[in-house]
C-alpha cells in the first residue's frame, strides 16, 4: 500500500522499530507492506499494489501511480477523490 499524503499508522509503526527492519519485512514480500510515495520507487513488485491518494503534492501522486502501475503485477487499486485522480492523470477513470 502506497500513500500519497500522511503515512499509514502501520507504516509509522513498523519504521519505529529502524529502516532496517522495516525494508527487511518489504523483502520477505510475506505481508501486507506499507510505504509513503516519495519512497515507493524502492519497493518491489507485489501481485495487488493499492494506491492512497491521501494528500500530498500531485507531482507526488503522479509519481505514486507510475511506480504502482509498474509493480502491481495483477491488481492495481487506487483510492481516493475521482476528481484528482482524474487530473493527475489526465483522463477520466
Amino acid at each position: 500500500m502506497i500513500t500519497t499524503g500522511e503515512q499509514h499508522p502501520w507504516a509509522t509503526h513498523e519504521l519505529s522499530f529502524g529502516e532496517a527492519s522495516y525494508w527487511a519485512q518489504h523483502d520477505a514480500g510475506d505481508d501486507v507492506f506499507y510505504t509513503d510515495a516519495q519512497v515507493a520507487d524502492r519497493a518491489k513488485a507485489r501481485p495487488v499494489v493499492v494506491v492512497a491518494v491521501n494528500g500530498g503534492p500531485e507531482s507526488v501522486t503522479a509519481t505514486a501511480l507510475k511506480a504502482a502501475h509498474s509493480r502491481a503485477g495483477a491488481l492495481l487499486i487506487v483510492c481516493g477523490d475521482p476528481q484528482r485522480i482524474n487530473s493527475v492523470l489526465g483522463a477520466g477513470v
